[in-house]
């Protein structure tokens, strides 16, 4: 991952959550100015401390509300339960008006979090562009990454499946794929995001019935693509 500063900013909402602050982590490590967002401001300044700590200070992190952050920044991920996910994203609509949303949210309904469901729309990201309307691009991904993958340093033997609205928003997302030190696949529409995020409960139930917390996908019989972050 490239530690040169980077002038694009990318805002976390939900980011004091754990696979919100993993992709904080990996993101500022690589140089991207972020902005970690919370309905609380004072969690997420308490998170941006602790991971500038964990980065050696080397690292440029701000704290603030989901809006705040939202407004602030070129690129937005949405990394909140899925309790969460159309509440924040009313909040933070208006902000995100010409820009890209990757949407990590999944929709799991506990207790019953190994059992695929999937909400009217088909899926969350097909939810967030329903909300969002037309003026945003929405792109998936990052749903089946676990948080263990994501703050430690080493590779991750995990892929990362994109879906989205637009080629173009793809390739953005792919991007990002590729700064924080994954393997990115183009999988196509967003419509296609209802197999991605039904996805993260059969791996939860891998994880449980097996005992551990990193079960993963993996693309294989196809050479990896070029990517440059």
């Amino acid at each position: 991952m490239r530690n040169t500063p980077i002038l694009m900013t990318i805002a976390v909402l939900g980011g004091t959550g754990k696979e919100g602050k993993g992709l904080a982590y990996r993101w500022a490590k690589a140089g991207y100015r972020v902005l970690i967002g919370s309905r609380t401001p004072e969690k997420a300044q308490a998170a941006a401390v602790e991971l500038t700590n964990l980065l050696g200070g080397k690292a440029s992190i701000e704290g603030a509300s989901n809006l705040t952050a939202a407004q602030c920044a070129d690129i937005v991920a949405l990394a909140v339960p899925y309790a969460a996910h159309r509440e924040t994203l009313e909040t933070v609509k208006d902000a995100l008006n010409g820009k890209i949303l990757i949407d990590v949210t999944v929709p799991l309904v506990p207790p019953k979090v190994t059992k695929v469901q999937m909400p009217p729309a088909g899926s969350a990201a097909q939810e967030a562009r329903e909300i969002l309307g037309e003026g945003v691009q929405v792109t998936s991904a990052f749903q089946n990454i676990s948080y263990e993958h994501l703050m430690q340093d080493g590779p991750v033997e995990c892929d990362v499946l994109v879906t989205g609205t637009s080629k173009e928003a793809r390739s953005e997302t792919l991007k990002l794929v590729a700064a924080a030190g994954l393997t990115g696949w183009d999988a196509g529409p967003i419509e296609n995001s209802v197999v991605v995020e039904g996805m993260t409960s059969v791996l939860i139930g891998i994880n449980k019935q097996y005992k551990t917390t990193s079960a993963g996908i993996r693309i294989i019989g196809v050479q990896v693509p070029a990517q440059k972050p």
